[in-house]
């Protein structure tokens, strides 16, 4: 009988036959919403087929990836480019899971890929992408480090990829431009037992990516991840409103005070779930709470 990871192996493997048939399929095709490029391989959700999509719509000089919150690598928004494409990239994520992953996979060897074990902060992340020999102009960076991003993102400029990917918090909606403000030691399991806040709103992370010469091209049909481009290799990519790419979440990760899942849909109940934490109104440049910011009675 087949070992379990033999088995894993020969399963990959046909998914990267038919992901690499999906990626000359949507790269055909005249897409005027992301949505409508998405395929899965190894991204979460539709992922993998957005960035193939934009891959081929831009130049990419510099075929490398950063990819920031992975867990243990085995879904990501990276693996795609570094197996069908063979991209050259760097993976940061705090644990070694993802490092055993790549390790007992073997993509360690077969790819130009590093893993580097670190809990990320805006006061490290620069140093972390440096120390690993990547600077400058790249092709992708991915972040969702369900915590800082903002902040991460905002302190980081060590690269500058031609596309970006950041994941935002469907329950801040699509108008507010809020985050968490910034703690160093931030994680979200042990923010709130919801497991609802943490990140920031998809109209923040246009704010920050507009000021950094991005557009913003589209989000998933999941309602977790925002797609940017660099403005100078934009090209004919249309621009769009946070409020076009935004997608209220469908799953539904919520939890009790036990820790058990709650599968709350609606995003008014989970606001009121977590009605008095604070946020950082973007806008206003203050300091508020999420009561008062989305006027919850």
């Amino acid at each position: 009988m087949a070992s379990s990871q033999g088995f894993r192996s020969q399963l990959d493997a046909i998914q990267l036959q038919i992901g690499a048939l999906e990626s000359k399929r949507v790269g055909a095709l005249p897409i005027t919403d992301l949505r409508d490029a998405e395929f899965k391989v190894f991204s979460q959700f539709g992922e993998d087929g957005i960035v193939q999509y934009l891959m081929q719509k831009i130049a990419i000089d510099n075929d490398v990836f950063v990819e920031l919150g992975v867990e243990d690598y085995s879904e990501s928004n990276t693996r795609f480019l570094l197996c069908n494409n063979n991209w050259r990239g760097l993976i940061i994520d705090s644990g070694k899971s993802h490092i055993e992953f790549l390790a007992r996979t073997g993509l360690d060897w077969r790819h130009q890929i590093d893993a580097v074990s670190a809990f990320v902060n805006r006061d490290n992340i620069n140093e972390l992408i440096a120390n690993s020999g990547i600077r400058g102009d790249i092709g992708l960076l991915s972040v969702d480090i369900d915590g800082n991003d903002y902040w991460v993102l905002e302190a980081l400029d060590v690269v500058s990829p031609r596309i970006l990917i950041v994941e935002y918090n469907s329950t801040f909606g699509p108008e507010a431009a809020v985050t968490i403000p910034y703690d160093e030691s931030f994680r979200r399991e042990a923010a709130h037992y919801s497991n609802l806040y943490w990140g920031a709103s998809i109209a923040a992370l246009t704010r920050l990516a507009d000021a950094k010469g991005y557009a913003l091209v589209g989000g998933n049909s999941a309602g977790n991840n925002a797609f940017f481009v660099r403005g100078d290799v934009r090209g004919d990519l249309a621009p769009v409103e946070p409020r076009t790419a935004y997608a209220e979440a469908r799953f539904r990760e919520s939890r009790s005070p036990q820790g058990d899942f709650t599968y709350i849909g609606d995003t008014k109940q989970r606001l009121r779930n977590i009605a008095e934490l604070p946020l950082w109104d973007l806008e206003a440049a203050a300091p508020t709470t999420i009561r008062a910011r989305y006027g919850l009675d």
